[in-house]
């Protein structure tokens, strides 16, 4: 797994406390998605479990470091989402807790890594949360989370928080133009959409990704002149609609920060000419109503089991043209 820079002072930092025997048998690791909490996480899995440690650092020698590294390593527990599935039920949580309760098969540590603690059902938070209470020996248990709101207080309350901020702008930037010089718009563009993290920017400035994104823009710039919405359709309706969404409502919240005067604090950068023209074609209201619709839209999309996607966004477009077309705007309905 891939190591990067801005981890390294919460690893020395968590990995102190344990070396210290200070460290807690549940970390809740809070951090943005495309942050690296993953290698972060994984880093901290080698060395809890390494036999042979060299000071803050797993030896990569050892035969559970080289277990590790083959990916199947007995006393090493990962508790992900199955295929298909949106949240994680109680029986994996079960099989587990079984499973810590008998010794280590490699005579050391025991270690479960849960990705994405807020996918928890209740019934498997509360069985979690008993052996969180009264964990077997020498077992650690390392929660991710993007919302740490989204888990039971009493969950959290076992637990020791920590979270992964994102690195600050600048240091983003010099690390992205090390893997790749690029414009430097449109990284600082990747970054403000993806509220600072780093990997997430460097996955949207993929050129297959990226030009996604440009093609949207494009449309747009030439369907607000025409007034004709619709021609946004196919470059919305696709299987990543809801990052779309999240791109054209970037775009028009920009607008409103551009008639407000905050042009340095847009997040597309590269896009200052088609937000200049959103902001002159519309009102502060106007926008204001048209992304509150947006952002429902990407939360039906997101959260209603089998919505007709289409229809969905083919009425707000439709939608938007009343709104360019008259002095009144009536929100379409939700479905």
């Amino acid at each position: 797994m891939d190591w990067y820079p801005w981890l390294n002072t919460s690893y020395r930092q968590l990995i102190g406390q344990y070396a210290a025997g200070r460290g807690h048998h549940a970390l809740l690791l809070h951090a943005a998605p495309g942050n690296g909490d993953e290698a972060l996480l994984y880093a901290l899995s080698r060395w809890l479990l390494c036999q042979q440690r060299n000071g803050g650092k797993s030896c990569g020698e050892c035969h559970s470091c080289r277990l590790m590294l083959a990916g199947n390593h007995p006393d090493y527990h990962v508790l992900a989402l199955e295929k298909g599935k949106s949240s994680l039920g109680i029986e994996p949580i079960r099989q587990v807790i079984e499973t810590l309760y008998s010794h280590a098969q490699q005579g050391g540590a025991k270690v479960v890594w849960l990705p994405q603690a807020e996918l928890l059902t209740e019934a498997a938070a509360n069985a979690l949360l008993k052996t969180l209470e009264e964990p077997p020996a020498n077992t650690f248990f390392l929660l991710a989370c993007r919302e740490p709101a989204h888990l039971l207080a009493t969950l959290r309350s076992r637990c020791f928080y920590w979270h992964l901020a994102n690195p600050d702008e600048a240091f983003s930037l010099q690390w992205l133009n090390r893997l790749s010089p690029r414009n430097p718009a449109d990284c600082v563009t990747a970054l403000r959409l993806h509220d600072g993290a780093p990997i997430a920017a460097e996955q949207l400035l993929q050129p297959e990704h990226w030009q996604q994104r440009m093609a949207l823009c494009s449309v747009l710039n030439t369907a607000l002149p025409q007034q004709d919405m619709l021609l946004l359709l196919p470059a919305l309706n696709h299987d990543n609609a809801a990052e779309r969404l999240h791109w054209l409502s970037a775009l028009l919240v920009d607008a409103m920060k551009w008639q407000q005067g905050a042009a340095s604090y847009v997040v597309n950068q590269d896009q200052q000419p088609l937000i200049q023209q959103l902001a002159n074609r519309l009102s502060s209201t106007s926008l204001q109503q048209i992304v509150q619709q947006w952002l429902h839209c990407r939360h039906q999309l997101l959260n209603v089991v089998g919505v007709n996607r289409e229809l969905l966004l083919t009425e707000q477009l439709l939608g938007w043209e009343q709104m360019l077309g008259s002095a009144g705007y009536s929100p379409p309905h939700s479905l």
